[in-house]
């Protein structure tokens, strides 16, 4: 293992199997309205032990997804307040810039690809 001047290591691959990023309230519209394929966005807080469980283990499940974006919630309020997130982790699908709505799943491989499902089978909306 080699590390940075910050001793950070730099060699070790991530666990991840797919694509993540992170979005704030200045880049989350652009972004995902040129993402294409399917986005799991994710919003997120440094103190919720539910969120700290789903940074954990979402990156590792194998979901019907292509990437992962995650948005800390404490400090993207903006963003926040448009998808009107009212409790944490809070998940939404994105395909090819088009929002499918809200997640309401627990935190499984099976479970969420079957909400991911559902919520592409949905109209499509704009982006809140």
């Amino acid at each position: 293992m080699n590390t940075d001047s910050l001793c950070r290591p730099y060699d070790i691959v991530s666990p991840s199997i797919v694509v993540e990023s992170e979005l704030t309230d200045f880049d989350a519209d652009q972004r995902l309205l040129a993402m294409s394929g399917i986005s799991l966005v994710i919003f997120t807080s440094v103190g919720c032990a539910s969120c700290r469980f789903a940074r954990e283990q979402l990156p590792v499940l194998d979901l019907a997804v292509d990437r992962l974006c995650w948005i800390d919630a404490g400090n993207n309020g903006g963003v926040v307040e448009r998808y009107r997130v009212f409790h944490l982790p809070a998940l939404f699908v994105v395909r090819d810039g088009e929002f499918f709505g809200a997640l309401q799943s627990r935190l499984t491989r099976t479970a969420l690809n079957e909400a991911v499902s559902q919520a592409l089978s949905r109209q499509a909306e704009e982006l809140p």
